[in-house]
Parts: structure tokens; sequence; C-alpha cells
């Protein structure tokens, strides 16, 4: 068994180099929707590790970059610190190659919603700090009963997707043109419903197909896991405003134990598991909705960077040549508005 970092398995290096394929439809155009930075005790992973998996061969034009605690500004007001974060990624990425990835191209930051209207000013400096690049804001709700489920880096207070002052601070993304990532667990699915429902407006990103969780004491009632997930999505759907990732099914919480083989997954055998999961996602809220996304480093635990495109590329084998672009690269550039100019 592995030992965890956090809520994460550690990568390494030689058992995922036993199993990494060769990308499939290489010349296929991606926009990976959702990876991080990361510098912490024990886990280093920044551009240059990032730009090793996109070297894996797939056709990865651009990246949406999510916030992950990485380089906090450490002086100056709390409430200001997490800008630093932006300010890292933008001096970072600055002077992408000609023929490279624009990694970043769209920023998602960290703001505490629960400041309500007082966000604002935290807001602003975001979009300062993001040189045209700063998109919206992610505000972990995940939250559970079982404590063992809590990331304890980020544990939130219970309901706080219901707590009048973090609606106002949601509420005012929109006076900005800001979208709002959602990471949850799947039992919170009918408070994001209510919460996306009365903000219309506001562009919702739900992370990681909905927040699967089958350990701790989801670990014997998966049938049960799938129906009532599968029930809140697709009323989810019928929120226009609401969006879906694809991906981040390589993590502890999702109880695949990928990483507890001899070797990696293949691509078939990741497709094979998550086609249930993703297939319903796109049934339910069309390709216009859904994008896919790595979640590296945090999935990179699990399987190679290119096992995980190879294995979206064999899931939307059988779609349109619209619904696969959409999928890859078209509902990212357009929901994280990539092709404004900078």
């Amino acid at each position: 068994m592995n030992t965890l970092i956090g809520n994460y398995f550690p990568v390494r290096p030689e058992w995922l180099a036993a199993g990494i394929e060769p990308a499939l439809e290489p010349e296929l155009p991606i926009v990976d929707a959702h990876h991080h930075f990361y510098e912490r005790p024990g886990w280093t992973y920044l551009l240059d590790d990032y730009m090793g998996d996109l070297r894996s061969g797939h056709n990865v034009r651009a990246s949406v970059y999510m916030q992950a605690l990485t380089r906090y500004r450490t002086a100056g007001p709390d409430a200001l610190r997490a800008v630093g974060e932006t300010e890292f990624v933008i001096a970072t990425t600055a002077a992408p190659q000609a023929d490279e990835a624009e990694v970043a191209k769209g920023i998602v930051g960290y703001a505490d919603l629960r400041q309500g209207a007082a966000v604002r000013g935290v807001l602003e400096a975001h979009i300062e700090a993001g040189h045209g690049r700063f998109r919206g804001v992610r505000h972990l709700t995940t939250w559970d009963a079982d404590m063992s489920l809590a990331n304890p880096l980020t544990a939130p207070p219970k309901g706080l997707l219901q707590d009048p002052q973090y609606r106002a601070g949601v509420s005012e993304l929109s006076k900005l043109g800001l979208s709002y990532d959602a990471w949850l667990f799947f039992p919170q699915l009918p408070e994001l419903f209510d919460l996306a429902k009365a903000n219309p407006d506001i562009t919702v990103i739900v992370n990681h197909c909905g927040g699967v969780v089958r350990i701790g004491q989801y670990r014997d009632k998966q049938a049960e896991v799938f129906e009532r997930w599968s029930r809140d999505m697709r009323k989810l759907a019928r929120l226009p405003n609401v969006h879906v990732k694809l991906g981040g099914l390589g993590m502890r919480i999702n109880g695949f134990d990928f990483e507890q083989g001899e070797r990696p997954p293949s691509s078939i055998e990741l497709a094979e598991t998550w086609k249930p999961w993703m297939l319903t996602c796109i049934e339910a809220f069309g390709a216009d909705r859904c994008m896919f996304e790595s979640n590296f480093p945090v999935d990179k635990g699990s399987y190679p960077y290119s096992n995980g495109w190879n294995a979206f590329k064999r899931l939307t084998a059988k779609a349109s040549a619209a619904e696969r672009d959409a999928l890859f690269r078209g509902t990212a550039s357009a929901v994280y508005r990539l092709d404004e100019p900078t």
C-alpha cells in the first residue's frame, strides 16, 4: 500500500514509466481544463514538471491553471495573500516558446468568498495581477460527516454552500465577469443546484465529475452512490449556466485503486472504469458543457499523463468531430474565454 501525501498518493516515476503509452491521435487539439503547480513538503510540481508531461505526445495547445495554495504572499493583508499565486503563475508562464502550449492561458485563483461583498477588492487584485488571464475563483466546499474524507489543508465547515455570506461572495463574481469553480463531494450536489439556480448569471464549473466518493462510509454502497450521484448530476444539468469537468478520477476518494497495480493502468482500463461516470455527464450536459481535464499532478499518483488522455480519446471514439472538439478544446476555451486577447 502506498503512503499518502495529504489526500493523494505519491508520484512514483519508475512505476509510471513501466506503463506509459504513446499518444493516440497525436494531432487532436487539446486544452487541459484543470491542472496545478504544487510546492509542498515532499511534493513539488512546477512548470518544468508539467511541461515534461505535456511532451508525452498529445497536442495540448493551452491549459487552465487551478488554485493550489502555491506561492501565496508572505506579507500584507491576509485576504490578499492568495493573490501571490496568480502573480507566481503569471511570472512563471510569461514567455512560452512558439511551438509550446500556452500554459495557464486561463487562471482560476482563490478568494475567501465568506467575506461577502468585501471580497470584491481581492477579486480586483487578482484581475490586476492576472494581466488579462484571470478568469475565476475556486473556494473548496468539500465536507462530509465522514471526516476521513477531509483534506486537512482545505477542510471547510458544513453547509458552506448555503451560508448567506458565502453566497454574497459568490454573487460578486458575476459583477466582474468571473466564473465559479465548484469542488465538492457528490452528497453536496443539491446544495450546488440551489446556489447555481439562485445565480443564473454566473458560470459554474463542477470539478472532477461532481465529486465521486467511493471510500469511507460509501465503500460498501457502490450502487447507491452511482444512483444518487447520477440523479443529482442530471438535475444539475437542467441549469444552463452549469458545466462539468471530466477527469479527476485518480484521487484517493474515488476508490478505483489504480495505484495498487503492479503497473499503471492502461488507457483501456481507465476508459472502461470511467465510462459510466463520464458518459453520464456527457449525456446529461451535452458536449458543449463538458470539458476534459488532467487534474495533474493530483492524479499522477494513479496513471501517466499520456494514458489519461488516451482514455479520453477511447471514450469518445464514437462521438462526432464537433462533439470531440468541444470536449477536448472548445468548451474549455469558451467557458474560460481563452480566445480573448490578453
